[in-house]
């Protein structure tokens, strides 16, 4: 009961030795304490304007980095229409190539049918004066195998001749 209870001497020598105790701490340990503390307050510090600052940077980056993938963008659009241009372009040229030689086919084959057309009608009516010649001896042969007959037919050409 005495720790419940204390005397006067044991208070004395309790508030002595506290204040020694204090003064002590507060004389050597409390400023390195304090120091340490305003250390690590100037770390953190610095640390968290390091950090905003590498969030700035990060903003900045990010920023770049969307008007580059922008930029990107849009020369990847301009190459595809470009792209698209030339391809629409050569198909044109193709087609009209194709129309110009399909004309000029169409032309050289119709030259030629009427070549051969009239090459045809030309070969018939040689054909057909052979054959009308071929008639023509036959049946004169026919005709003009009498002597007589053949005075009679020459004397009516003559007169023919002689008329017209």
């Amino acid at each position: 009961m005495e720790l419940v209870r204390p005397e006067l001497g044991l208070v004395f020598w309790m508030v002595v030795s506290f204040s020694i105790v204090l003064f002590i701490l507060g004389k050597y340990a409390w400023p390195a304490i304090l120091n340490g503390l305003k250390e690590r307050e100037q770390t953190i510090a610095e640390n968290l304007a390091k950090a905003e600052k590498a969030r700035e940077e990060m903003k900045k980056l990010t920023a770049q980095n969307e008007e580059l993938i922008r930029q990107a963008k849009d020369e990847r659009d301009a190459l595809l229409k470009s792209a698209k241009d030339v391809h629409d372009k050569i198909i044109n040229e193709a087609k009209e190539k194709a129309q110009v030689e399909a004309a000029a086919v169409i032309a050289s084959a119709k030259e030629k049918i009427n070549n051969e057309k009239m090459a045809a009608i030309t070969e018939l009516k040689n054909e057909i004066a052979n054959l009308s010649i071929e008639i023509s001896e036959k049946v004169l042969a026919r005709e003009l195998a009498d002597k007589e007959k053949q005075k009679a037919f020459v004397e009516s050409l003559v007169e023919e001749i002689k008329f017209s």
